[in-house]
């Protein structure tokens, strides 16, 4: 058992921690400002700029199959870069990526939407929450109504990340309802130009998703992923892939916050000493790095098992539920330490404070997470004491 990174995996690690100090921490202040003052924290110019570079230096689709011209890191590799990635709140990530359920499309799709999205020209967004069905996802009451050669939809989606952005949405809707929600539901790639429309939702944090309306959108047949009324499965797959990289985000996050933590008990003083000195301090530090390096190796445990084809399911909801959490109060102790500076703007940690909230809600709640892994223990699917 060998839990040493590679040479490989050390290099490409150093290389975007590189990139992130010299590219990305520097705009900080600017995405501050910008955010501060209701504008986006990085426009979709300067962000394709910093990817254009990025792929100078050989990242570019990083988990893309070469046949797309990815480098196709697979998943560990992946969460190492995601967690560098985490350590800057610059809302950037690498070029050359679609979303997974997007490999599903046919040959006149791919050329459509998926090859699109990969060069960066078109941009998408995954469309399945509602107002009243959201980890309950095969509750979804949007519908879908054949028309000859057409499907039209009605309904309305909710908190879709991309979504006063993007060019075109994937939108699950019931087209069986006979079936039920796992299987009388289809997925539809949907461009903007069909006639749905968008809404920004004004959220603590700047996570700043959308309300999509759909009201009599006409779609074509040929516009289905995937087959008829097997849309749930799709749904699954992309929200199974979004829990463990949460957890490497929290890991890179709360990496950079408990350095920040460090240097500040090093330097500020109370009563002629350090706080470094002060062991309430201490405690707050050591059970912090306890806990990160608890969420590393949950995440990579679930990476691991992703990259041998393995069921990653309870392994990436025990990652995302701790990880979540374990961010959220490493946050709360770094903003303590640092006082009453931590809770101005001055400083960046109130902002991950707000960020990091919504971890244990999207992808699936912390309720949800304990569900998945009492049902799985109590059930018999993951025996106690044995590999997972």
């Amino acid at each position: 058992m060998d839990f040493r990174l590679s040479d490989e995996q050390k290099l490409v690690r150093q290389t975007v921690r590189d990139f992130v100090r010299k590219e990305l921490i520097p705009l900080e202040g600017e995405v501050l400002r910008n955010e501060r003052e209701g504008r986006l924290g990085i426009e979709r110019a300067q962000l394709r700029e910093l990817q254009l570079k990025a792929k100078e230096i050989g990242f570019w689709g990083i988990n893309t199959p070469e046949e797309y011209g990815g480098a196709d890191l697979g998943p560990i590799m992946t969460a190492i870069i995601m967690m560098e990635l985490a350590r800057t709140f610059v809302p950037f990530s690498f070029g050359g990526s679609a979303d997974n359920i997007l490999y599903y499309c046919n040959e006149e799709q791919k050329a459509r939407y998926l090859l699109p999205t990969i060069n960066g020209e078109l941009r998408s967004c995954f469309a399945l929450t509602e107002p009243g069905a959201g980890s309950d996802a095969a509750n979804i009451q949007m519908s879908a109504v054949k028309d000859g050669e057409h499907w039209i939809l009605n309904g309305e989606k909710i908190f879709i990340t991309n979504g006063n952005e993007a060019d075109f949405a994937m939108v699950f809707a019931v087209t069986d309802k006979a079936k039920g929600g796992h299987g009388g539901v289809t997925c539809f790639l949907v461009d903007r130009e069909m006639g749905w429309r968008s809404q920004y939702i004004h959220t603590m944090g700047e996570w700043g998703p959308a309300s999509l309306y759909f009201e009599n959108v006409r779609v074509p047949e040929k516009n289905i992923l995937g087959e008829l009324n097997r849309g749930f499965q799709l749904g699954m797959q992309w929200i199974g892939a979004g829990r463990w990289a949460i957890a490497a985000r929290a890991v890179g996050a709360s990496e950079r916050l408990l350095q920040m933590a460090i240097d500040h008990a090093r330097t500020r003083k109370t009563f002629g000493k350090a706080i470094a000195e002060r062991q309430a301090i201490q405690w707050m530090i050591a059970d912090s790095h306890v806990e990160i390096e608890a969420t590393r190796w949950l995440m990579l445990h679930a990476a691991w098992l992703a990259e041998q084809g393995q069921g990653t399911r309870h392994a990436a909801s025990m990652a995302k539920l701790f990880g979540s959490n374990m961010a959220n109060r490493v946050a709360d102790r770094v903003l303590q330490i640092h006082g009453g500076m931590g809770y101005t703007k001055e400083l960046p940690i109130e902002r991950w404070y707000r960020e990091m909230r919504v971890w244990r809600i999207f992808e699936g709640t912390d309720e949800i997470q304990r569900f998945i892994i009492s049902r799985d223990l109590l059930r018999g699917y993951v025996k106690i004491g044995e590999e997972l």
